[in-house]
């Protein structure tokens, strides 16, 4: 099935917004097992819009418009969808009063420009969204059958996942189940990574499982798509291959499917009865950020120190020495670490401290990072160069800390060479 998204408004031609959308349908298309293979960005213009959508239906099976299904002049996409079918528009009665009653439970009145998102092309499939007034619809143009979604992105991401790719798989005579298993892994470039996976497709010989990738620094994302008859034939085909990718990156695997980083750590300590103190330096704080907001952080988070000035730590942690600790090192690190346990109580004391390298910001700027883990008993450090520029800096300094502590509170190498680094 050849699929095309076609996606509209002025802001998303212009750059004006970024077209996070269609980066989103695409993957969650591709992870299904379909194939986007045209992609188009239209303005807010009739006859560009219907010439766009008579292009998609002559050669695509199916295509996916985003945007245009508001209650203002410049929403096009049901009085183009309908000039492009040759049928006219008509009142759908039914997502009138729906419309109604969201805003009635709102204790609102619906503004009179709202009815124009219940016309809808005469013989149109209403898809559902049940957290806007954008009417979802479905519609034959040519021989492609078009799907019009809202801009909305939650509201896209619903419709999407509910109606949109069952209906798809559907029409594209795709097997009876397919599942996405994905690993995610910190320290381990694309590249390596897929030379450590060599071959793996091939442990299933009949071509129903498909490996793939998605690097977003700092982490990268290993997908392996499988299609079967059935459950019990997709488990029996994945479980080898999921033993491989354990098995060959190894360490690197922090979290499985929709679990994350932050949340392994946090159920690593709270399993322990743990509890957790932060320090970090020009991270801005996103290394708590990522773990204070966390269902049952309450429970493990005892403080997070946030810093951007060096000659602060030693009072901030409450060491006698205030600014004369000196430049950073492992013994500083350490004395920081431990420090901070001790003044919040805490079981377990994460220190991340970098120091950047003078000069403007540009691809060669780096910084060295130093990560002291510190309990009652127990100390582990690791330092790091990271090269690319500040962001570059800032990003792998929180990942690495926090992967840091997951291997620590694993039993696993703290200090591991990663992909990213340079010696």
């Amino acid at each position: 099935m050849r699929i095309e998204i076609l996606c509209t408004g002025d802001e998303v031609l212009t750059g004006k917004i970024t077209n996070s959308n269609f980066s989103y349908v695409s993957q969650k298309l591709e992870d299904s097992g379909l194939t986007v293979v045209w992609g188009t960005t239209v303005g807010d213009d009739r006859a560009r819009l219907e010439e766009a959508f008579r292009l998609a239906a002559g050669r695509a099976d199916a295509v996916i418009v985003n945007g245009g299904l508001g209650p203002t002049v410049d929403d096009l996409s049901q009085e183009i969808a309908a000039a492009a079918a040759g049928v006219p528009l008509v009142l759908n009665e039914e997502w009138l009063a729906k419309m109604e009653s969201f805003f009635s439970r709102r204790s609102r009145v619906m503004p009179p420009n709202n009815r124009k998102q219940a016309m809808l092309p005469e013989g149109a499939e209403v898809l559902d969204n049940p957290i806007g007034t954008a009417c979802g619809f479905a519609l034959d143009i040519g021989k492609a059958r078009f799907f019009f979604t809202p801009g909305v992105p939650r509201e896209l991401r619903r419709m999407l996942e509910e109606q949109i790719i069952p209906r798809l798989l559907a029409r594209s005579g795709a097997p009876g189940v397919i599942v996405l298993k994905r690993f995610h892994s910190y320290g381990i470039g694309e590249s390596h990574a897929d030379a450590l996976l060599e071959g793996i497709e091939a442990m299933v010989p009949d071509g129903s499982v498909k490996l793939g990738f998605r690097a977003h620094y700092p982490q990268l994302e290993t997908k392996l798509t499988v299609r079967g008859t059935d459950p019990d034939d997709v488990a029996r085909k994945l479980a080898p291959v999921t033993a491989q990718v354990r098995l060959r990156l190894g360490n690197f695997i922090l979290a499985e499917d929709d679990r994350t980083l932050e949340g392994v750590v946090l159920a690593a300590l709270l399993e322990a009865g743990a509890s957790l103190a932060l320090v970090e330096t020009f991270t801005a704080g996103q290394i708590a950020a990522r773990i204070a907001h966390l269902p049952e952080a309450e429970r493990a988070f005892r403080r997070g120190i946030v810093l951007r000035d060096l000659t602060e730590l030693g009072g901030a942690v409450g060491l006698e020495e205030g600014p004369a600790l000196g430049p950073l090192s492992e013994e500083t690190a350490a004395a920081v670490a431990r420090a901070a346990r001790a003044q919040a109580g805490a079981t377990h004391a994460l220190a991340v401290l970098i120091a950047l390298d003078p000069g403007a910001d540009a691809i060669d700027f780096g910084g060295t990072i130093h990560i002291a883990i510190a309990t009652g008993d127990r100390l582990a450090y690791r330092r790091s160069r990271i090269l690319g520029g500040r962001e570059w800096v800032r990003l792998g300094a929180v990942e690495m800390g926090l992967d840091c502590l997951r291997r620590f509170l694993q039993d696993l190498p703290v200090a591991e060479r990663i992909d990213f680094e340079k010696v």
